[in-house]
């Protein structure tokens, strides 16, 4: 069976085809699939599995499945990792697509230098300053669902943070039950650019980049700064107009920088866009898996 290894601002994957040439994969059971070959040193290695599967309504369907072999409703890197994979081989080069996953409709636009721009689910379930106690201190997050769920938390000096201690805490705090949260820990460095670090649920522990936590955290983060500005002087509404639209940098553990727009109307946060690189690492053939 034929598989793809791609990554995303460090984030990596296999990725398989469940369709046409590659008939063995629709047979899976990908949660074991994922738990078997996901694994560093045992398997392939990846932080997660990408499916894609045929769609009667748009391009494909992406699924997603975590190291633990737990399903997730959305990835913004493994989405941009699907739509580079579609445009090389399902496509034939088209650049603008949409397809499936289990958050949504995902519209992508695939640019030059392997430069890949996606249309996330508008955000949903927006709670700002909520209070944790965490290992044994009060602690406030920002709550938003990105296609997943995430807990922001601000902090200042983001490289000393303890993200798989702390992060673990926030994951499977008891608010966030049953299904937890990803936790994100954020530095605002300057207007329109902040740091982050991810501690994802399913992979259990601090991965180098979260595109549906970089989307998180640039609309927790922009909204704030921009509310703060406004506090501090007044506006006139040309220049209200303009400042609805955001474009935030974010500096991730992999040390790339990914790009998030939205918009905000009327409290509403709008047309958000997650862009950067993604690329494809090899690709080979499984031989043993009469198992799964």
């Amino acid at each position: 069976m034929k598989f793809y290894k791609m990554q995303a601002s460090g984030n990596d994957f296999i990725l398989i085809q469940a369709t046409g040439r590659n008939p063995q994969a629709a047979g899976l059971n990908y949660k074991k699939f994922a738990k078997m070959y996901c694994k560093r040193k045992f398997g392939i290695g990846a932080d997660g599995l990408l499916v894609i599967e045929p769609s009667k309504k748009y391009d494909f369907k992406m699924r997603i499945f975590n190291a633990d072999g737990s399903e997730a409703e959305m990835c913004g890197n493994g989405a941009r990792c699907s739509a580079l994979w579609a445009y090389q081989n399902l496509l034939k080069g088209r650049r603008n697509m949409s397809f499936e996953a289990k958050a949504g409709i995902i519209n992508a636009q695939t640019g030059e230098a392997e430069n890949v721009k996606i249309r996330l689910s508008e955000p949903v379930r927006i709670k700002s300053g909520l209070s944790l106690k965490i290992l044994g201190r009060n602690i406030k997050v920002d709550y938003i669902d990105t296609g997943v769920p995430h807990a922001v938390i601000f902090v200042e000096g983001i490289d000393k943070i303890d993200v798989d201690k702390i992060g673990r805490a926030v994951r499977f705090h008891k608010k966030f039950q049953p299904k937890g949260v990803n936790a994100d820990f954020v530095e605002v460095e300057k207007r329109d650019f902040i740091s982050i670090r991810t501690y994802e649920r399913g992979v259990e522990a601090e991965t180098l980049a979260c595109g549906t936590g970089v989307a998180a955290a640039a609309v927790i983060a922009g909204d704030r700064v921009r509310r703060t500005e406004d506090r501090n002087q007044m506006t006139d509404s040309r220049k209200q107009k303009t400042e609805n639209k955001f474009r935030i940098k974010v500096l991730t553990k992999s040390g790339d920088i990914l790009k998030v727009y939205f918009q905000k109307e009327e409290g509403n946060i709008r047309d958000v866009w997650l862009e950067g690189k993604a690329s494809f690492v090899f690709e080979g053939i499984l031989k043993s898996i009469d198992k799964y």
